[in-house]
């Protein structure tokens, strides 16, 4: 059988895949984010009403819950950058009116009991480059968007007809609108200058992860999997002679290490693959900050099974669960793993995690309420 060649480093096709790797890879490396979590839930057991978090660039820096009613830095480097105190009292205080507005929103979906989760997300993202500025504010509650602001006019959009009544008032407010526009043009992207400024050693920095082959006995998939890298931005491809495909790939999501680093994985399915053309295939890891590319061939060699004396690393895998709780404050994966919704017959993951941002610059706390 004779094989298309299409390692032509001259080949248009080969070149445009490049260029648009290479412009993904640019634009995930050059943003910067801060974002708050909150969430207020009722009826589940053993778990806190109230969680409270807030990450940059995708690393924790604090926790709070309506356990110990104590806000947490979870960075060294955090320490003395504001009044923690002062961040204890304001998620007290945020605490008290999600735990009231979840109850306002069970009564305007008609719900007196069972699991309800009402969430609250929003921060800023800062593209290096650019200088571009992007702005984020979203409620949700069971799954569902509930209400959501634009960030660039300041009206608030409402997908429930439950939120119309919300919508309506939140308009009106025009200080708090005026508010708003101000936090996501300059309070926010100062707060997040300020941060990477504290937690550059930290934040900055570069860890190459360790690369393997896995695969369970029986399955016809090879899983590519790269862990203990940080930062999260990093790329994970299949290539067939150099370029890369997505025909029998499936890419699974960035998950975050008990000790803050990152992994993820590339599941490449090998039914139509003969052995004689494995090695055509490599598994190709690329991380920010860093030129050179980590290449794995697909190799029966290097490949790690639950056969033999290698083993297949499933405690790497697992752990993972552990560190992303430890990241989202647990509620982020008992949330997104565990409550799902069914709508229309598709799965609805339960709506990211928020919190209130941080009104250091103001002598009170605004706390937005449903009626």
């Amino acid at each position: 059988m004779q094989r298309k060649k299409n390692k032509d480093p001259t080949n248009p096709i080969h070149k445009l895949r490049q260029i648009q790797l290479l412009l993904l890879l640019l634009n995930i490396f050059l943003t910067h984010s801060l974002q708050y979590f909150y969430t207020a839930s009722t009826g589940i057991e053993r778990f806190p009403r109230f969680v409270a978090v807030g990450v940059v660039d995708g690393e924790q820096i604090d926790y709070y819950d309506s356990v110990s009613e104590k806000n947490v830095l979870k960075q060294t480097w955090m320490e003395g950058v504001r009044d923690e105190s002062r961040i204890t009292d304001i998620r007290r205080g945020a605490q008290q009116s999600f735990q009231g507005n979840i109850g306002i929103a069970m009564e305007r979906f008609n719900q007196t009991t069972g699991v309800h989760i009402f969430q609250w997300m929003y921060g800023c993202e800062v593209d290096d480059e650019t200088k571009e500025l992007n702005g984020y504010e979203q409620f949700g509650y069971d799954g569902e968007d509930f209400i959501t602001l634009d960030t660039k006019s300041g009206s608030w959009a409402a997908p429930k007809q439950q939120a119309v009544i919300t919508k309506h008032k939140w308009d009106s407010d025009t200080a708090n609108t005026a508010y708003k526009l101000d936090y996501y043009t300059t309070i926010c992207p100062d707060w997040l200058k300020k941060y990477l400024n504290y937690g550059k050693s930290s934040l900055m920095r570069t860890v190459l992860p360790s690369v393997s082959l896995l695969q369970k006995s029986s399955s016809l998939l090879v899983t590519c999997h790269a862990t203990g890298f940080y930062p999260n931005k990093a790329e994970l491809v299949w290539r067939k002679d150099g370029v890369e495909f997505h025909n029998g790939v499936h890419k699974g999501e960035i998950l975050t290490n008990n000790d803050g680093t990152f992994q993820m994985s590339a599941d490449l399915n090998i039914s139509s693959v003969p052995a004689e053309d494995w090695r055509m295939y490599d598994c190709v890891f690329q991380l920010a900050g860093v030129n050179k590319d980590i290449v794995t061939k697909l190799d029966r060699e290097v490949l790690k099974t639950n056969e033999g004396p290698s083993g297949f690393p499933v405690g790497a895998v697992v752990g993972v669960v552990v560190g992303a709780m430890v990241l989202l404050g647990v509620a982020a994966l008992v949330y997104f793993k565990c409550f799902k919704k069914e709508n229309d017959g598709k799965d609805q993951k339960i709506f990211s995690l928020f919190t209130m941002t941080i009104y250091l610059k103001f002598p009170s706390v605004l706390v937005l309420k449903f009626k």
